[in-house]
């Protein structure tokens, strides 16, 4: 190694550039080689330095998501079921529910995708520079209440609002006690105020969310204006894991004969 060469990488080093040594050698190479000029050698650098950045800042998103698994659009096999409405999911894919700060709602039975396309549209946001949360419901509202205990709710919230996308799985599952109901009225309305999109995936219609709530007056406040200002996705069909299912059929290979 050239006195040269040590002095550039300990100055790439200094600016926080020594992402560029990874491509420098075979950009070196395209320069002497005639294929880039002075202009283009330090454009095509710098350009490798932006996707690195890029890269890196994307990885550390999708890890602070905390998703299940790295779902994708282009990992979901909608042939599997011609009843899912495709062209409404695939609209969604445009994001611009992201950008006018707009809620979906994911809702059908059990088994038929709701948490791959949830995923999946996070993953989107996150390419788009979002930020992104996903939680099963009973989690956030979990953490929320430990912040009653020790005094760290309103921080605890925050949290939860802060995101561009906060996605709630399993949302309306079960019964709420009047504290989760209070809490997730306030986290709703806060996410609504500040302009932040909200996904939820819920195996009831999304009318059949009012009675779990235990004061009418909340239910009617926060579900009527989330409801009615959101996008419902219906996602109907067989199950998209039949595999994973109690009762499923064993595959004729491995069944046990008597």
């Amino acid at each position: 190694m050239t006195v040269l060469n040590t002095a550039l990488i300990a100055s790439l080093r200094t600016l926080k550039l020594s992402g560029m040594l990874e491509t420098l050698d075979a950009r070196l190479t395209q320069a002497q080689a005639g294929q880039l000029g002075h202009l283009d050698f330090l454009q095509v650098l710098c350009q490798d330095e932006i996707a690195r950045r890029e890269a890196m800042s994307m990885t550390r998103r999708l890890r602070r998501a905390r998703f299940d698994a790295q779902a994708t659009l282009e990992d979901f096999d909608f042939a599997a079921s011609p009843k899912l409405p495709a062209a409404q999911i695939r609209d969604l894919a445009a994001l611009r529910w992201l950008h006018s700060g707009e809620s979906i709602l994911l809702h059908g039975p059990v088994g038929v995708g709701k948490t791959h396309v949830a995923q999946a549209l996070g993953h989107l946001a996150i390419r788009q520079g979002a930020e992104v949360r996903f939680f099963k419901t009973s989690r956030a509202l979990a953490h929320l209440a430990g912040g009653h205990a020790d005094r760290t709710w309103t921080r605890r919230l925050a949290e939860l609002v802060a995101p561009a996308v906060l996605i709630l799985d399993d949302f309306a599952l079960r019964e709420l006690t009047p504290q989760q109901a209070d809490d997730l009225y306030e986290l709703i309305s806060e996410r609504a105020q500040a302009g932040r999109s909200l996904i939820t995936t819920s195996n009831r219609n999304p009318p059949d969310w009012y009675p779990l709530f235990p004061n009418p007056v909340v239910a009617e406040s926060l579900l009527d204006r989330l409801i009615n200002t959101s996008h419902q996705v219906f996602m109907n069909g067989p199950s998209y894991r039949p595999n994973k299912r109690p009762g499923a059929a064993v595959p004729q290979a491995t069944a046990k004969t008597k």
